[in-house]
């Protein structure tokens, strides 16, 4: 019985690992498959990936650029840039408005129920004062690193952001990743030596997306090491 679910989560994650490697193949096949129908599948996965805390693991990045390479490949197809930036640059505002209010909400209630047993009271006061000053920053830089983007609104529903200023940034930020990474994929995907190694751009857009983080990271151990003295 274990060895069955073992063997089926293997399974399952090999299947995501090749979809996210020839994610171009992959798209390609559903728009034969789906036709005009293959924009609410996009939107439903761009939604999720931004929308619920569960799933930051569905393609972001990669399925815009290999969905604006798409349309670059076919210019009378069914996929055109216009269309996909205006409808994937919603599925991005209404994912994470939906995050934020999930974050404001049940986010409050349960961080409520645990506090000083989980979570300190002092660190939602953190929270909440860092978006008060740098909540508008985080929200759009948030857009272009995968995993952070799926948790930067729930965070800031949490920390009580303002309604109206984060709005402000989650419309910004969503046409700029949006527009940003259709339009690359629409202009370099093209490019014979990209078609070619489409796998390893793909790689090369996550580890590159993924720099922020670890740039963050080790800065911020430096300063502490320096708090800390010798």
């Amino acid at each position: 019985m274990i060895f069955s679910l073992l063997q089926s989560i293997v399974h399952a994650l090999m299947a995501s690992l090749d979809t996210f490697l020839h994610l171009d193949v992959h798209l390609r096949e559903w728009v034969v498959v789906c036709g005009a129908w293959i924009y609410p599948v996009l939107f439903l996965i761009i939604f999720c990936e931004t929308g619920l805390v569960v799933t930051p693991f569905l393609p972001g990045d990669s399925l815009l650029f290999a969905a604006g390479a798409l349309a670059a490949l076919d210019p009378a197809g069914v996929l055109t840039p216009t269309r996909l930036v205006v409808l994937l640059a919603l599925a991005g505002i209404f994912g994470n408005t939906v995050n934020y209010w999930i974050g404001r909400t049940w986010g409050l209630r349960f961080f409520a129920r645990v506090e000083g047993r989980i979570v300190k009271h002092e660190y939602l006061e953190r929270t909440q004062i860092f978006y008060a000053r740098h909540g508008g920053k985080a929200i759009v830089l948030a857009r272009f690193i995968p995993i952070i983007r799926t948790i930067a609104p729930f965070v800031a529903g949490v920390g009580l952001m303002d309604w109206r200023r984060y709005l402000l940034y989650n419309v910004s930020g969503s046409l700029a990743w949006v527009g940003l990474m259709i339009l690359a994929g629409f202009f370099f995907g093209t490019i014979p030596a990209v078609q070619h190694n489409f796998h390893i751009v793909v790689v090369a857009i996550i580890a590159v997306s993924l720099l922020p983080v670890l740039y963050t990271s080790i800065t911020n151990s430096s300063r502490a090491k320096r708090t800390r003295g010798p």
